[in-house]
C-alpha cells in the first residue's frame, strides 16, 4: 500500500480543534492524515511533547522489523526475571512474578501495547539492543524529530526522583519510605516535561504511522500482526474512542504520565476509508477526565471532517 502524499487542509479545522481543546488540556498537539487521499491536519504539528508511552509504538515496530529481517520470530521465548519487572498495575508485574517465566516475543508485544506493560515494554527493548537501537531504526526509514532513549523503569525513576530504576524490588522499599510518590503519577511535572528525551512531534509520530500503513517500515505479515494488537488496546477508552459512534474501528496506542495524556493509531470511517491520527497534551492543571475529553472532541472533530470529504 503507497503512502499518499500529503495535502494540507484549510486551517479552519485546525482552529476549530484548537478552540475545543482551550480549558481542557495545557497545550495540545495534532498530526491527522486521511489515508487514501492524503488530506492532512495539523495543529502545533511541529512541538516536541512528551511521549509516554505512546513510544512504544515505535519499539514493537523495532522488534518487527528484527522478525521480518530474520534476527527474531515471534515465538522466540524470551526470559522475564522477576528482579527486572517494572513496578505498576500492568498484567506481568501483577500475575506472572514469581522466578522462571519465559515468554514468547508476540505474548510480550501483546500487553506491551494493549494493556500497555511496562515490564513487557523493558524485555522487549532489551532484546533489539536498547532505547538507541529504536531511534536507529526511525532514522533509517526516514524519521528525524522523535527520540528514544530511555526504558521505561528508567523514565519512572526519573519522573519520581529516585535513586534507581523502578524495578519492582526497589519499588517495594522506595514507597515504603516514600508513601508520597505513588500521589505525584498524576501530578504535572514540568521539569520532566522539558527533558528532551523521549519525546517527538505530532507530525513525526503520524510518519511513523503512515510507514506502518503503506508497508515502510514493516512487512505485510508484520504490519497485519501490529495492527491486529493495537486493535485490541484495552486503555484509555475515553480518548480517541471516547466520542465516536459506537463500534468505530479503532487501533491504538495511549500515553499517560503526569500532566500528559496522548493516543495515536488508526480509525476507520463508516465508508471503509482510515486515517491515521497523534494526539499528544502536556503542560495541563486540568483533570484527566479533561484530558481525555479534548482528544475525544479531535478525534469526532476529525471523524466527521473526514467523512464530509467523500
Amino acid at each position: 500500500m503507497k503512502e499518499a502524499q500529503a495535502v494540507f487542509a484549510d486551517k479552519s479545522i485546525s482552529e476549530k480543534i484548537e478552540r475545543i481543546s482551550q480549558g481542557l488540556v495545557g497545550r495540545i498537539g495534532v498530526a491527522a492524515q486521511e489515508l487514501d487521499s492524503g488530506l492532512r491536519v495539523t495543529l502545533n504539528g511541529d512541538e516536541t511533547f512528551v511521549m509516554a508511552s505512546t513510544y512504544k509504538v515505535a519499539i514493537a515496530v523495532t522488534v518487527l522489523r528484527q522478525v521480518d529481517e530474520g534476527k527474531l520470530k515471534l515465538t522466540d521465548l524470551i526470559d522475564c526475571p522477576a528482579e527486572k519487572m517494572v513496578a505498576g498495575p500492568n498484567p506481568l508485574v501483577t500475575y506472572i512474578f514469581h522466578p522462571g517465566v519465559k515468554l514468547s516475543v508476540a505474548n510480550l508485544i501483546e500487553p506491551m501495547i494493549t494493556d500497555s506493560d511496562n515490564s513487557a515494554t523493558d524485555f522487549l527493548l532489551e532484546l533489539v539492543g536498547g532505547p538507541e537501537v529504536v531511534t536507529k531504526m526511525l532514522r533509517s526509514i526516514g524519521i528525524t524529530d522523535f527520540r528514544v532513549d530511555r526504558y521505561v523503569s528508567e523514565i519512572l525513576r526519573d519522573f519520581y526522583g529516585l535513586e534507581e530504576r523502578l524495578y519492582q524490588p526497589f519499588a517495594e522499599v522506595a514507597y515504603a519510605k516514600h508513601p508520597e510518590v505513588l500521589l505525584k503519577l498524576a501530578d504535572v511535572n514540568l521539569d520532566y516535561e522539558k527533558d528532551p528525551r523521549d519525546h517527538t512531534t505530532p507530525n513525526a509520530m503520524l510518519q511513523l504511522l503512515l510507514a506502518i500503513d503503506s508497508g515502510k517500515a514493516l512487512s505485510e505479515k508484520s504490519r497485519e500482526f501490529l495492527l491486529s494488537v493495537m486493535s485490541r488496546t484495552t486503555t484509555g477508552v475515553k480518548r480517541l474512542h471516547g466520542l465516536l459512534p459506537k463500534g468505530t474501528p479503532v487501533a491504538d496506542k495511549t500515553g499517560t504520565i503526569g500532566g500528559v495524556a496522548n493516543d495515536v493509531g488508526f480509525i476507520t470511517l463508516p465508508d471503509g476509508r482510515r486515517f491515521a491520527i497523534a494526539v499528544f497534551t502536556n503542560s495541563s492543571t486540568s483533570s484527566e477526565a479533561d484530558r481525555e475529553r479534548a482528544i475525544a472532541e479531535v478525534a469526532r472533530s476529525l471523524y466527521d471532517f473526514y467523512y464530509l470529504q467523500s
